[in-house]
């Protein structure tokens, strides 16, 4: 999993692929600004929640292009460019509970490396975890055009 808010967004868009320092083409999105701290050699990540998706809106669609972004986990809605590429790339949007970034942490069992720190700070840093059992999630955008952020029909 790696982290991606608005500022690392647009600057992986602005890359050649060749040139990013690692490959995002087998892992998930997350968008999140990790609180993070510094032990001798290590990261240890203090809380982890999603921030809020329809941030990166903007430029969500082109990084699914770009990337081939198969999963991105975030926080609220995301709007029609985004579920237009989740469906034309076969890819899905799940929401992770907000407020509950004290639990993501507790599911991210290693930090693998860190990218971009300098330039971006912390927050919008990229951050390459390891996680298990990362979740509860829920699918809220799927490649078949349905979310659970549309009017729902079923009691009507």
């Amino acid at each position: 999993m790696f982290t991606a808010r608005d500022a690392a967004h647009q600057k992986l868009l602005k890359m050649n692929k060749k040139d990013i320092p690692f490959d995002l083409s087998n892992m998930v999105l997350y968008h999140c600004g990790p609180l993070m701290k510094k032990s001798k050699d290590d990261w240890k990540v203090i809380s982890a929640g999603p921030t809020t998706s329809s941030r990166m809106e903007l430029f969500e669609d082109k990084f699914i292009k770009k990337f081939d972004t198969k999963l991105i986990i975030g926080k609220g809605d995301m709007g029609i460019n985004t579920q237009k590429a989740l469906q034309k790339y076969i890819s899905v949007y799940a929401s992770y509970t907000g407020g509950a970034g004290a639990l993501a942490a507790d599911k991210i069992k290693k930090v693998k490396k860190v990218y971009f720190l300098e330039e971006l700070g912390m927050a919008e840093a990229v951050w390459i975890f390891e996680v298990k059992d990362f979740g509860p999630l829920v699918v809220s955008m799927d490649s078949n055009g349905n979310s659970i952020y549309k009017k729902s029909t079923c009691f009507d």
